[in-house]
């Protein structure tokens, strides 16, 4: 597909609104079609729909914010009527719904309601995925990206432009301070356990990583995850857990000079795609094939055990049949360290012969 230029080819819409408040992963996959389109259209106004603390993830592109959390009432259905007021005298003239739940749904039908705002929603290839359940990956194709169908709502406004590319890495400021020798980031947490590296195990992947890197950096939430990684810090001088320690646009900075991230099907696997930063990433009950791994990354950091029973689940809620997660079991700590180094060399040798 060519590329549009917007001085060639005047848009008919001049505001579009994209919509988009979770998960978190999901919205920072939103920022590589935001680029691309501006790119392309680089006239159009565009302002995003989300969370305000998600506001980071949009850093050096050209857009506006609507915060969902700036608009109060008693109730949902109140909220989302004066939330359609908001976006009508902003001067929006379309929307993407890139999220394509009952609530994007219902504000866009009552922001046609209120100002005959069009707008056109995310096909999520339920079908597809359905029927990617449990097939091997030489017999199945590989789907459309979840990135890519971002890209396909706001096409179907007329919008002409091409995927996006990888990201590039970005000059941001180091929250850690000066680095010395080689920086690793670990981030084995998940919402569910079907996407989260077992207990025993990450221990086990700590000691090795201590035992490897200069700096090693644990990526959690708070409660048992933060629990970990202050457990982790106190037994090896040169871990380091982030939890409340960096705010989350910092998180982000910090992994744009960390040399490889270690992570599961999750929100960090997301920044290190938008900051080019390489990624091991551990597959479980999910699959890479779904259409939500990093975008633009390297596929050989994707680490999985193709079995006849996975995946079991799209998004990693459904509990294991067997009840003992065996597909993350196989993908084993010295498994992981021999992928961080393949992938550290050979990132090595390339920037030793760009040189």
């Amino acid at each position: 597909m060519a590329t549009s230029n917007s001085d060639n080819n005047q848009p008919k819409y001049k505001h579009l609104l994209i919509i988009r408040t979770s998960a978190l992963g999901d919205v920072a996959m939103l920022p590589h079609t935001v680029r691309a389109f501006k790119e392309a259209y680089p006239k159009v106004k565009v302002s995003i729909l989300t969370k305000k603390f998600l506001r980071p993830l949009f850093d050096g592109l050209d857009v506006n914010f609507i915060f969902l959390d700036d608009v109060e009432a008693k109730s949902e259905a109140g909220r989302l009527w004066r939330l359609a007021g908001t976006i009508k005298r902003a001067g929006v003239d379309a929307i993407a719904d890139v999220h394509g739940v009952h609530r994007s749904m219902f504000l866009s039908l009552l922001c046609w309601l209120r100002g005959f705002i069009p707008s056109h929603m995310i096909y999520k290839g339920r079908v597809e995925k359905w029927f990617r359940m449990g097939y091997s990956r030489d017999t199945a194709i590989p789907l459309k990206h979840s990135v890519v169908r971002y890209c396909d709502v706001i096409r179907q406004f007329g919008f002409v432009f091409d995927d996006p590319k990888p990201a590039t890495k970005p000059v941001l400021e180091n929250p850690m301070g000066e680095k010395n020798g080689r920086w690793i980031g670990f981030a084995p947490f998940s919402a569910h356990e079907g996407k989260t590296y077992p207990a025993g195990m990450r221990e086990e992947l700590v000691a090795l990583l201590a035992e490897r890197y200069d700096e090693v950096f644990i990526h959690s939430g708070g409660g048992e995850e933060a629990a970990f990684a202050e457990a982790m810090e106190k037994r090896y001088p040169n871990v380091r857990g982030l939890w409340r320690r960096l705010p989350f646009a910092e998180e982000r900075d910090l992994i744009s000079h960390l040399d490889c991230v270690i992570t599961m099907d999750s929100l960090v696997m997301h920044l290190a795609a938008l900051v080019a930063t390489p990624t091991v990433s551990v597959w479980g009950a999910t699959h890479p094939e779904l259409g939500f791994s990093g975008y633009g990354t390297d596929g050989r950091g994707i680490l999985q055990e193709e079995m006849p029973c996975r995946p079991c689940s799209v998004y990693g809620k459904k509990p294991c049949k067997s009840g003992d997660y065996k597909c993350i079991k196989a993908i084993t700590p010295e498994r992981i360290i021999e992928r961080v180094e393949e992938i550290l060399a050979s990132n090595e040798a390339t920037a030793q012969t760009a040189e």
